[in-house]
């Protein structure tokens, strides 16, 4: 008889080891509160407009990308995309010219030296770090291990460069700008803090010098990020595909309640009737605070821990259907936009924005969709005495910043609706809807990051709290780590 597998949550991290063991003969079934599939890179749809939840574009689709490693094994189609260049825009107070993060290798580094000049020894030092750190996670090591075999593949994936990593593993960025002597520019100690409060939830002074090597040259070819055509949802489309290729299960609008040992207790959001189902293995696609809240059992091996991690932050985003008379000529996919030096990098003070482009499936002809997203307190949003009018406050906030780059105005705006850290926990079922996974400091990254395997024998954790961190390939990576432990387990 094949194993059977429990999988609690069908965001991207749940749907790939889903479809990766079920490829692999194990019996699957997926359990998930929300009406579809994808968690933070799901989709809903408006007056003909498509918007992405969170999540806007993707890494890892190039060959020999973890998307398309897994697409292969998969056999199902890879999804149709367009490379992102420039990855970003990037528009510091005050500038109207914007820093595009091109993805030549040769146009960006012309481009960097422009706009930040002396700066060229540190980003040589980051790529360096990268291509090797890059070579080091394409052979599959097991980070945090656990286990004898955890610490084989670990072990396996060393090479004698990666050991040239390891002083660095002890920098963060702001150690590596003064080890260059580049602590005292402020615009590009600034650039970098906005890029990396984006991919690791905190700037230069906590960001893990080995994880921003990775997530500030990850959008260079030959790799890149890429903008899916229609939008998120056809990822976890093509790995729904994959789970009902391999008769998997997933069974929507069905909440776990609790995760023991060997059995998930299940209520259908339907009919409301509880049930209790056993698996050989479980696996959880959630946070790790939610987690804990859903195991009793693991409050004990969590709890400092826990109380050590810094609050995760939430997102405030402003989802707008306008017309194409809204949108500047020549404007790139994907923005960011600080706007006062001395404001906090979130709360407004910065928007990271996604455009949708004539004919990718987002909008209805003449029209497009913004996207604009501001990391929040989650904190704020639950403990207001007037939530509805905080929420209004911060979408006007947010259509004033955004109306000196986009043409806004009542007769371009077709749609326009706002979320808040408590409307993601509402269609997400994320901890105080947090975003984003766990801060990628000294502290939280690589050998000291949340592990895979927890301690009950047989259940998993996979997705942004544990390593490599956010983003749909980061837990893909996460999703092919603990399908490889079941299977070394069995």
């Amino acid at each position: 008889m094949p194993k059977k597998i429990i999988v609690v949550g069908a965001g991207i991290g749940g749907l790939t080891a889903a479809a990766l063991l079920a490829k692999r003969g194990y019996c699957v079934k997926i359990y998930d509160q929300a009406i579809v599939p994808g968690g933070c890179a799901s989709t809903f749809k408006r007056k003909g407009f498509i918007f992405d939840v969170g999540a806007t574009q993707v890494a890892g689709l190039e060959e020999g990308g973890i998307h398309r490693q897994i697409f292969t094994e998969l056999g199902i189609p890879i999804p149709d995309y367009i490379p992102c260049d420039p990855a970003c825009a990037v528009f510091l107070p005050g500038e109207t010219k914007a820093i595009n993060i091109w993805r030549d290798p040769q146009k960006w580094s012309i481009e960097r030296q422009q706009q930040f000049p002396g700066s060229e020894p540190f980003w040589q030092l980051l790529n360096k770090l990268f291509q090797i750190s890059l070579r080091f996670q394409e052979r599959n090591p097991v980070l945090p291990p656990r286990n004898l075999w955890d610490l084989t593949q670990l072990v396996l994936a060393l090479r004698a460069e990666t050991m040239l990593t390891v002083p660095f593993s002890l920098f963060t960025v702001l150690d590596l700008l003064r080890f260059l002597g580049l602590e005292k520019d402020y615009r590009l100690k600034t650039f970098l803090d906005i890029q990396l409060k984006l991919f690791s939830q905190t700037g230069t002074e906590e960001t893990a010098s080995l994880y921003a090597a990775t997530a500030l040259s990850l959008s260079q070819s030959p790799r890149g990020l890429y903008h899916l055509h229609g939008s998120m949802q056809v990822l976890s489309d093509a790995l729904l595909q994959g789970i009902e290729k391999y008769q998997g299960e997933i069974h929507m609008q069905h909440r776990v309640e609790q995760i023991e040992a060997d059995r998930v207790s299940v209520r259908n959001l339907k009919t409301k009737q509880l049930h209790q189902e056993e698996a050989d293995y479980i696996i959880a696609n959630t946070t790790v605070q939610d987690l804990v809240k859903l195991s009793p059992e693991l409050s004990s091996s969590y709890s400092k821990r826990l109380e050590n991690l810094e609050r995760p932050s939430g997102a405030f985003v402003i989802y707008l259907g306008v017309k194409n008379l809204a949108i500047p000529p020549d404007c790139p996919p994907h923005l960011q936009f600080l706007y006062d030096y001395q404001g906090p990098i979130g709360e407004n003070n910065s928007l990271f924005v996604s455009v949708s482009s004539p004919g990718d499936g987002r909008a209805p002809d003449g029209q497009a969709t913004i996207i604009a997203s501001s990391f929040t307190d989650v904190d704020k949003w639950w403990q207001s005495e007037n939530y509805d009018q905080l929420k209004q406050e911060y979408t006007q906030c947010a259509l004033e910043h955004l109306g000196k780059y986009f043409n806004l105005s009542a007769q371009t705006i077709v749609h326009q609706e706002s979320a808040t850290p408590r409307t993601f926990f509402r269609y997400t079922g994320r901890d105080m809807g947090i975003v984003g996974g766990i801060g990628q400091r000294l502290s939280t990254f690589g050998p000291l990051a949340i592990a895979n395997r927890t301690a009950i024998a047989g259940l998993y954790l996979v997705g942004d709290s544990t390593h490599p961190g956010e983003g749909t390939a980061g837990v893909s990576y996460s999703a092919l780590t603990v399908v490889r432990q079941i299977e070394s387990d069995c």
